[in-house]
Formats: C-alpha cells, structure tokens, sequence
C-alpha cells in the first residue's frame, strides 16, 4: 500500500480507508487470523480486572470479538460462586440518534436483537450498562495509539462524553498498519491495540 500519495490527510484517510475496506473483505486467511486474534484476546484478558465490557457487532469484514468475550463472561462464571454485584457482563453500542453518541445495551446470545438506522443488530430492550472496557473496532490503526475508523466520529464523541472514561483497546488484523496515520484533534487515541500477531499498542 502506498503510504504516502500527494493528498490532504483528509483525502489520503478516505483513500486508507478505502483500500483498507476492500483488503479486508477479501482476506484469503480470514479463519487463521480470527482464531489467532480470538486467543490474543483470551491471553490480555486473563489480567484484566474487568466484570463489564463493551465490544461491538462485527460488520464489513471485520474481526468478531464476541466469541472470545463470551468464553470470558462463561470463564468468570465458572471459576468461583461471584456475587451478584460482579457477575460478568457484555454490552454492544447503540446510536443516540440526537448526539450521535453510543449507549451499550447488554448482549448475550440469543437476546432479543434489532437493526438500527444503519441496518446494524442491536440488543433489544435490555439494560445500559457502563463498560470500563471498551473493545473497539479498527479499519486501520497508527503509531500512538490512534485508530482509523469509518468517519462518522461515534466513538470519538463517546470517548469524550463518557465519564467514567473506560479503558479502551483497538482490535484490527496486521494489515490494517498505517505508519503515516495523524491524528486530527478530535481524534481520541485508544489505550491500547491488539491484532492477530500480539499486543502492537502500548510498544513493550
């Protein structure tokens, strides 16, 4: 991929973006790098402190984080009696349609699901939770931790609105790289990025 084509940071994002979308619909390897990326998952998440967690619904080729999400949820349950109070949940974003921000409803399998004004599956009258982790998805990510998503900025305004700020960590395959990737300013960096080769955000 060209990194570098005589544009603005605007135009060359759209071009990024682009490519990127159309590389990742058709990955050859797509299994072999989902299952790699699911047991990245599994290994951060064995530290982690977490008992709510926000993710999102996988569309346009990307990675699918709720398997590995939804072992976790199925590990805390089995590894001691927890109480009430730190039972393990997951939530997926739903659109605010006024701010154009992102609530997160509580998802399990098989609950109640609707598409929303984007044709995107939603849960459907269940609980807002507040994640203090955040899985985000990434067309394309970085040094620094920035992340290149679709445009529309939802998870940017949540970031900014959301307080407590959760933790949040970018999940993109290794050819999603971008070296040349700036921020804008209302560009929120991610705590930290995972794709199918390891931990690429915070640099060890």
């Amino acid at each position: 991929m060209d990194n570098k084509p005589p544009v603005g940071q605007k135009e060359l994002k759209n071009q990024w973006r682009k490519q990127l979308l159309a590389d990742r619909l058709q990955l050859a390897d797509r299994l072999a790098r989902n299952d790699a990326l699911q047991r990245v998952m599994r290994v951060w998440l064995v530290e982690r402190p977490d008992v709510v967690i926000g993710a999102y619904w996988p569309i346009k080729g990307e990675f699918d984080p709720l398997p590995a999400l939804f072992r976790w949820q199925e590990a805390g349950r089995e590894s001691d009696a927890m109480q009430a109070s730190l039972q393990r949940k997951l939530g997926l974003p739903v659109i605010n349609k006024i701010d154009k921000t992102l609530t997160f409803h509580r998802w399990y399998p098989g609950c109640p699901m609707q598409e929303d004004a984007y044709g995107i599956p939603k849960p459907k009258d269940t609980e807002i939770i507040q994640p203090t982790l955040l899985f985000v998805p990434c067309v394309g990510y970085g040094p620094g931790g920035y992340r290149l998503g679709y445009g529309g900025g939802f998870y940017d305004r949540t970031l900014s609105a959301l307080t407590p700020k959760p933790y949040t960590v970018g999940l993109g395959y290794t050819r999603g790289f971008l070296p040349d990737l700036e921020p804008e300013p209302h560009d929120v960096p991610l705590d930290a990025i995972l794709n199918d080769n390891g931990v690429v955000w915070p640099i060890a």
